[in-house]
């Protein structure tokens, strides 16, 4: 295995949290795919091809050449798998998201066992998906939360 690592999530949307996640990622690999997987049990709350292209754009004015953001509709173990991926990269909060990780983890390596994860520590540990969209929802400031692009997105 090479390495290049995969951040997968709905990313829906994209935060300042896994922005740093994935700052802490493309320092360490030499290539990241961020994944936003595809979920069709799961409705979005913003398009998944215009998120992508938030978070490129989030990439691009943070000078993180090393990552790319796909779209992807499958289990991300396959993809590992597909794209000789070694490395899995997770950002924790808290224990409940150790325990959680630790679970998707463990069915993750029957798929590919070779699939190692590395977790990074999250610096906001109250910022989630769920808390930014009830923000918006109830018309508050979101912009310390998201990048510009995201907020953006998500203003229209």
């Amino acid at each position: 295995m090479n390495n290049i690592a995969i951040y997968p999530g709905s990313f829906d949307p994209f935060t300042n949290g896994h922005l740093d996640i994935v700052k802490k990622g493309a320092k360490l690999f030499n290539k990241v795919h961020i994944i936003i997987g595809v979920n069709a049990n799961k409705k979005r709350s913003y398009d998944s091809e215009l998120m992508k292209d938030a978070i490129e754009k989030t990439l691009s004015e943070n000078n993180i050449t090393n990552c790319e953001t796909i779209v992807y509709d499958g289990l991300v173990a396959e993809y590992t798998n597909e794209n000789n991926i070694g490395y899995m990269i997770r950002g924790l909060r808290n224990n409940m998201d150790y325990n959680y990780e630790e679970n998707i983890a463990e069915i993750n390596k029957l798929i590919n066992p070779k699939l190692e994860y590395v977790y990074f520590r999250a610096e906001n540990v109250a910022v989630s998906s769920s808390m930014v969209k009830e923000l918006n929802g109830y018309h508050k400031d979101i912009s310390k939360f998201v990048p510009g692009p995201v907020m953006e997105l998500m203003k229209k």
